[in-house]
């Protein structure tokens, strides 16, 4: 195994190249970087640490522990509407990582800074016994004063929400090897649903740019208790036709065969899709720019008065639903 170079040497080596399109990153050679909005955007910031054995597997690809690094600070801006612009990046590297794996590590960021339209804009380089961890926090922007924030949903407005629920948890559970059971095809799209979300970035920025929606946010704690957090913060309550909660083949499949599995789907986390909150009249726009941008958004219940969070069944029984989602402590 290849030692990695000096902290300096391996800026200078992988790290600065990602900042090159920059010039605020002042070529990585400064303590600091600096960013000029353009006129009439505001800034949104987000953070989010991974570490090893918790938010991605330690034999996971680094190229893909790269790319969900950003991602799931991604899908917090796509939830604000708000455009990529750039990142600081935090990296504690075990005795385990040596030169090859960081330089796939760059790889990966250099593939979704592509993609995505953002640099990297400094951070800091360290050393740790374990476990690898790593941060990233991602600078947007958002027309000023328009960010979807959660307390804007109102009694009577529409829940939507992007992409298909559960596949993040059960994704985890095919990365483990744990849904033999499943055909090759779904594994296979399971755990790269939990190895590598899709922020909806394109949709959201769409959403705020051409005023639609009240609400919104990310889905990573599970849609129930991402939900609820939206509720909470919106003094409402709200009621869910669980049927219409949009799954995956992959899922569905799995259902299929165990039922009970549904809460599991509606409550793990890694989704990393955005829950939308709109007035009535607003969702078939909504809908047709989904379409525009490609993204699937499937209109699954209504903001209520009162507190309470209901997920009720086909006969509209209501669920009995776990306290919470995914949660650290």
């Amino acid at each position: 195994m290849a030692r990695l170079p000096g902290e300096f040497e391996l800026i200078r080596r992988y790290f600065a190249p990602l900042a090159a399109r920059a010039p605020g990153a002042l070529g990585l050679q400064d303590d600091v970087c600096t960013i000029l909005p353009a006129p009439g955007e505001e800034l949104v910031l987000t953070v989010d640490a991974l570490t090893a054995g918790v938010h991605f597997l330690p034999d996971d690809p680094p190229d893909l522990i790269a790319r969900k690094m950003l991602r799931v600070n991604l899908s917090d801006l796509a939830g604000k509407g708000a455009r990529p612009l750039g990142y600081l990046m935090t990296t504690a590297f075990d005795p385990a990582t040596d030169e090859a794996w960081v330089a796939r590590f760059c790889q990966g960021l250099a593939q979704d800074q592509a993609e995505f339209g953002l640099a990297l804009l400094g951070g800091d380089t360290t050393a740790t016994p374990g476990p690898l961890s790593l941060t990233a926090t991602l600078i947007g922007t958002v027309p000023a004063g328009r960010a979807l924030r959660r307390n804007g949903a109102r009694p009577g407005d529409r829940i939507l929400v992007t992409g298909t629920i559960g596949d993040g948890y059960f994704g985890l559970g095919a990365s483990r090897n744990e849904l033999g059971h499943l055909s090759f095809e779904h594994l296979d799209f399971l755990a790269r649903r939990y190895r590598l979300p899709e922020p909806r970035v394109a949709f959201g920025r769409a959403l705020v740019e051409q005023g639609l929606g009240r609400a919104g946010m990310d889905v990573s704690d599970g849609l129930v208790a991402d939900l609820r957090h939206m509720c909470e913060a919106s003094g409402c309550g709200a009621r869910v036709a669980t049927p219409k909660v949009p799954l995956s083949a992959a899922v569905a499949e799995l259902l299929a065969e165990t039922p009970d599995l549904l809460l599991a789907a509606i409550s793990g986390g890694d989704d990393y899709e955005v829950l939308i909150a709109a007035p009535a009249e607003q969702v078939p726009t909504i809908l047709d720019l989904a379409a525009q941008t490609a993204t699937q958004v499937t209109e699954i219940g209504v903001f209520t008065m009162g507190q309470d969070v209901l997920f009720e069944d086909a006969d509209n029984h209501p669920v009995n639903l776990p306290k919470a989602g995914f949660t650290h402590f």
